[in-house]
């Protein structure tokens, strides 16, 4: 005896013959990836969900940048830094050092910066603000270098102003030898360096070949303004 197909009624009735419609096979299909999901659950609670990464790197990048500094630079005037403090975003500040060597900083008003070290200007912040704050914590960054320079006078090969390299200390046989070196008549253990501090002038006395020629010497850093003159040898 031939058994009949099974007839459905409603929207499901063209299921004949053994075989899906159209209409069966979505919804099988739609019903095995249903049944995919409610298996694989929501993604184990170690693995974090999806970073939105634009955002991420447009807040970084609305950041200044730093400049790599020598930890024996000395900020100078016309420098321009930019300064952090842990968990204060609002006394986030850039500022171009002034010439008396000043910044002016939210809190504490005037901070004097100009010659010292990047260690030494964090640490006179984060002294400052201790009136302000329970344990401020400074990051302090060189975002621009000043134009900064020295000039060499007397028995050099070229007598003139010069500028110092934006990214690392200058010592003063180096400045001599960006002036040229010594000229035959030179004396070169008689250098005398001028310098203006907020106290006045001070004057150096070096010995140039002793400098030269000892090991044990310690080189003599130049300071932005330096005047450098080298004598004349007496025949």
């Amino acid at each position: 005896m031939k058994i009949p197909a099974p007839q459905f009624i409603g929207p499901f009735r063209r299921f004949t013959s053994g075989k899906f419609t159209w209409l069966h096979s979505t919804l099988f299909v739609l019903f095995l990836a249903k049944s995919a999901f409610a298996q694989s659950g929501p993604p184990p609670a170690g693995i974090p969900s999806a970073v939105p990464v634009a955002s991420a790197v447009a807040k970084q990048s609305s950041q200044p940048s730093g400049i790599a500094t020598p930890p024996s630079y000395r900020l100078s005037p016309n420098d321009v830094i930019h300064i952090r403090i842990f968990q204060e975003e609002e006394l986030e500040t850039s500022a171009r050092i002034a010439k008396n060597g000043t910044i002016p900083f939210p809190l504490i008003g005037t901070a004097i910066l100009g010659g010292h070290t990047v260690p030494e200007a964090t640490s006179i912040l984060e002294t400052s603000l201790r009136e302000y704050l329970t344990h401020p914590q400074v990051v302090i960054r060189i975002v621009e270098y000043a134009k900064r320079k020295f000039t060499v006078l007397g028995q050099v090969s070229r007598p003139g102003t010069y500028d110092f390299p934006d990214d690392s200390p200058l010592t003063l046989l180096e400045g001599i030898g960006m002036a040229g070196g010594y000229t035959r008549i030179a004396n070169s253990s008689k250098i005398t360096i001028k310098r203006l501090t907020p106290n006045g002038e001070q004057v150096f006395r070096l010995d140039g070949k002793k400098m030269a020629r000892d090991q044990t010497v310690s080189p003599f850093p130049l300071a932005p303004g330096d005047t450098v003159v080298i004598e004349e040898s007496l025949f």
